[in-house]
């Protein structure tokens, strides 16, 4: 497997992927300066049209550079799913999406590409995640919840049963969302409240 991005989140699935027993034989990233991340040679700045011989996993947890380079890079792609993470056996997991330690999956729950379904995360049965999306260490989606892509679910947040939150949304750390959200929309707060759209 290689990774594209030698960061803090690229350390986490480093140690996803050694503990299923898959090696990273490198990494690529932007910054000329970094030489390698966790005994892991960096190997510089991807280059279009290189052939890889094994599937890439963006590491990087900004959501819309994730999707700009995921859109750009025509190459196979793999998963990084922890052995610790609970996946229901109807649960789908799109390509290049990372399932971080703790996390669970429930029935029929579906996950889009390039997602990051962070530490001790819980999706419930139903869940629709979009691509690009992120559910922060903690967060809890009820069952049929929809996430759209690219929205990014805060740490500790809770989503109750059956709300929609649109594209490109962001959910603050610890809110608690009890309606839609449309598309854009920043939310915070207990019970939360939209304070502004990106």
């Amino acid at each position: 497997m290689y990774l594209y991005g030698a960061s803090g989140h690229a350390k986490v699935i480093i140690d996803i992927l050694q503990s299923t027993g898959l090696s990273v034989s490198g990494l690529f990233d932007d910054n000329p300066d970094l030489k390698e991340l966790c005994g892991i040679k960096v190997l510089g700045k991807f280059k279009l049209g290189q052939d890889l011989q094994e599937p890439l996993i963006i590491s990087i947890g900004n959501n819309r550079i994730r999707a700009r380079i995921a859109q750009q890079l025509p190459v196979k792609y793999g998963q990084a799913i922890s052995k610790t993470a609970i996946l229901s056996p109807s649960a789908t997991v799109g390509e290049g999406t990372v399932v971080m330690q703790g996390a669970i999956l429930q029935a029929e729950a579906q996950v889009g590409r390039h997602v990051i379904i962070n530490t001790g995360a819980t999706v419930d049965h139903d869940c629709l995640i979009g691509d690009f999306a992120h559910v922060s260490p903690g967060a809890v989606l009820c069952g049929n919840v929809s996430v759209g892509e690219g929205t990014w679910i805060g740490a500790g947040a809770v989503v109750i049963p059956g709300v929609k939150i649109g594209k490109w949304c962001q959910i603050g750390a610890g809110a608690v969302v009890i309606r839609d959200i449309p598309d854009n929309a920043v939310a915070v707060g207990n019970p939360s409240k939209i304070i502004k759209y990106c």
